[in-house]
């Protein structure tokens, strides 16, 4: 099958008129980063920040050409917001409204499901899933995308429909840690259906792109992606979604705390003072989006030995402790660094479900409880 090239994915979306109704967008300006990667294009379209909403029609008519491309295996499209885009902002009949769930300001709730949040900020929630939390970390290598998907199965194991976001788009381990490869299926409005598995619904970049794939994203891009993961994703009825985020507090991390209608954030952390430097930058960054901190959880806490029981302070211990009583946020529990826990993470049985009568999978549900009882209101807790 011949390889689709940047040159033809434009000549195709010159099919596609822009909101001038005289011109094309690409001879508009309007498309960039185009990246392909195994047969699927990504691309944003960039648009007036004011106009964003009501232009959805024409990212869902970019979206559908590409897709329908010989050789083309799918399609990740977005809106980018710029406010500078004038030539887009030309004067032009209003498109039909968007049929996006997503885009609906009044999201309608399903009769069985939890009502969308409407969080502060004009952030719009997504119909159907009841409260959005954050699992982050100031850097990587703290254990995050492994206490995300614990943290989500201790949630499902307190009797809540629980669902996972993998919005670590530079390196994503959900694929790995649950052992799903396979790639989503499009429902009848075209929404990708989540893979199953552990009684979870779960999503990630990594099930759209080869795993040895070097994932290169330019700015804008990092928010069309997982802007798409989030609202072009048949969830269902969900009482809570687990987002991974990347580690890190840069552009991408605070984009993404500034436009996912986060109810929360979990900050995951290891006991030694150089990792607490960088827990502290990610509570500032929740704090400067108005997102509440659910509190933090200190993975890697102490070695214990799998033949003796003997617990080691490889990297200190109750700094994350301290930390959390320093900034006055709830100190939600400590994650010893254990071969069962390596183990079934790398394995694609993650401890919770695999060994459910264990420590630590009382350890996750102890602080899944945790979580859940900040969340009451918004989750219709067991």
């Amino acid at each position: 099958m011949t390889e689709v090239t940047k040159e033809q994915v434009l000549e195709t979306l010159k099919t596609v008129r822009g909101p001038d109704l005289e011109h094309n967008i690409v001879e508009l300006g309007m498309v960039s980063d185009v990246f392909i990667s195994d047969g699927k294009v990504y691309f944003s379209i960039t648009v007036p920040a004011e106009r964003a909403k009501e232009l959805e029609p024409l990212r869902q008519a970019a979206e559908r050409v590409i897709k329908e491309m010989p050789g083309v295996k799918g399609a990740l499209v977005a809106l980018t917001a710029d406010k500078k885009a004038a030539s887009a902002s030309a004067p032009a009949a209003r498109p039909a409204a968007a049929s996006h769930a997503g885009h609906d300001h009044h999201g309608h709730s399903h009769s069985h499901a939890p009502q969308a949040q409407q969080p502060r900020s004009g952030k719009i929630g997504v119909p159907g899933i009841g409260a959005i939390i954050a699992v982050a970390s100031g850097k990587g290598g703290v254990g995050k995308s492994t206490t995300a998907l614990n943290l989500a199965l201790g949630l499902r194991d307190l009797g809540l429909k629980v669902g996972l976001l993998d919005a670590d788009i530079y390196g994503p381990s959900v694929p790995r840690l649950t052992g799903l490869h396979e790639k989503p299926e499009l429902d009848g409005e075209r929404k990708m259906i989540p893979l199953r598995r552990f009684g979870l619904a779960i999503m990630s970049i990594g099930f759209l792109v080869e795993e040895e794939t070097a994932m290169i994203w330019r700015g804008p891009m990092v928010m069309s992606a997982v802007t798409q993961m989030l609202r072009d994703v048949a969830w269902g009825a969900l009482d809570v979604l687990v987002v991974d985020m990347p580690p890190g507090t840069g552009d991408a991390q605070l984009t993404l705390a500034q436009n996912v209608p986060l109810k929360g954030a979990v900050i995951v952390s290891t006991p030694q003072d150089l990792s607490l430097i960088d827990a502290r930058r990610g509570l500032a960054m929740f704090k400067k989006v108005n997102v509440p901190v659910l509190g933090i959880v200190e993975n890697m806490s102490y070695f214990q030995c799998p033949h003796c029981g003997t617990k080691s302070d490889i990297f200190g211990h109750g700094g994350a402790r301290h930390e959390a009583e320093k900034l006055g946020v709830p100190f939600l529990g400590e994650i010893p660094l254990h071969m069962a826990i390596r183990a079934t993470s790398d394995a694609g049985n993650p401890v919770v479900d695999s060994e459910p009568d264990g420590p630590h999978a009382a350890i996750y549900r102890a602080i899944a409880g945790q979580v859940r009882d900040q969340l009451k209101g918004t989750v219709s807790a067991a």
